[in-house]
């Protein structure tokens, strides 16, 4: 088969190429250039680590993934992708923070730009392939009972990534591999260093992006008050695009005991603060749904869930409001449930869907 894989310029897909190769398949390298020069100004690339996954005109993940292409003997392709990534992520993390919400932008970017926008270029460029393959941590296979395409977790559950990808149509699934999912993460490192590959030990991107995001945003920020849940004004915040739930430094208020941002009001211009207590909650509604291995539920079911990539399985109620809500109960109290954030669903090892928390 023709395959395309996306090179990011790290050691997974690096070694997914390879894997690929090694089973017969006819292998093709892409890297997806995300920066233009019309896009906001940050810090300049030298002073940009390289744990992030957008660098502003870095070019550093590009020459590794040519290196890579180069050393695998693999044709490689650089395709803009720029232009859907401004409105798709750029766009969407400053008015999601401008509105009072964390968003998740790795998780738009999968959606809209890895498994759309790139494979758009992709075809545009006349690029013949069967399958598009990424280094994610994931499993896809086809049930032949109900004709859906099933998302299913990673052998290693460490660096399982179905968490940013539980977005993925079905269309989107049936055109994926993930040659990774039965493999653990030091077992791709060291069929990396055997090939006498650079990326072999190169640091993971860690953040979106490094240091201070204020340049991204396109409104100033406008201070308003530090209130607690009584109403008693604290102080004065910078702007609630600086602030998300659960946060404790930088807030430069003295209290008789540590506070952290309790909620965000953004049609006061307002951010709450409370206790260590006060981030616990039982409840969250979570709206612009997507099911990835089912049909949208019409009945209530019990499952487990994470509202964070790192956070672990909880037991929840779902109660399906429609086709795009559902509301959710936890078994147990869960700390800074946050909106603009993701909650995914999981039976066992299968991705069920998931939402976009609302609160």
């Amino acid at each position: 088969m023709n395959i395309i894989v996306g090179l990011s310029g790290g050691v997974d897909s690096a070694v997914t190429a390879y894997l690929l190769q090694q089973q017969g398949h006819s292998v093709i390298g892409v890297h997806m250039s995300v920066w233009s020069p019309s896009h906001p100004q940050g810090p300049t690339p030298h002073q940009l680590a390289r744990e992030a996954c957008y660098c502003p005109g870095d070019t550093r993940d590009e020459a590794d993934a040519a290196d890579i292409a180069k050393r695998l003997n693999i044709p490689f392709h650089l395709l803009d992708v720029s232009a859907d990534y401004a409105t798709h992520v750029l766009d969407y993390f400053a008015s999601e923070y401008t509105a009072g919400r964390t968003p998740n932008p790795c998780i738009a970017c999968n959606q809209k730009i890895k498994f759309g926008a790139l494979l758009r270029e992709v075809e545009k460029a006349g690029i013949p392939f069967d399958h598009f393959a990424t280094g994610h941590y994931a499993q896809v296979s086809l049930d032949p009972v109900s004709s859906r395409y099933i998302l299913r977790r990673a052998v290693d559950r460490r660096k399982d990534q179905t968490y940013f990808i539980y977005r993925l149509s079905q269309d989107q699934l049936s055109r994926c591999l993930f040659p990774l999912g039965n493999y653990e993460k030091n077992e791709i490192k060291d069929i990396a260093r055997s090939l006498g590959l650079a990326v072999a030990d190169k640091p993971e991107s860690q953040n979106f992006i490094n240091g201070d995001y204020g340049y991204l945003l396109k409104e100033t920020p406008v201070q308003g008050p530090f209130v607690l849940d009584d109403g008693t004004v604290l102080g004065t915040h910078r702007g609630i695009a600086h602030y998300t739930i659960g946060q404790r430094r930088g807030l430069g208020i003295a209290w008789t005991e540590p506070l952290f941002v309790v909620r965000i009001d953004a049609q006061t211009n307002t951010v709450v603060l409370g206790t260590g207590d006060s981030l616990f909650g039982h409840h969250l509604t979570a709206t612009d749904c997507t099911w990835s291995s089912i049909a949208a539920p019409t009945a209530p079911f019990t499952c487990s869930a994470k509202i964070r990539y790192a956070s672990p399985d909880v037991e929840v109620d779902v109660t399906p409001i429609d086709e795009s809500r559902f509301d959710v109960s936890f078994h147990s109290p869960q700390k800074a449930i946050t909106p603009g954030q993701s909650i995914v669903l999981y039976d066992g090892e299968i991705v069920l869907g998931g939402g976009i928390i609302a609160l």
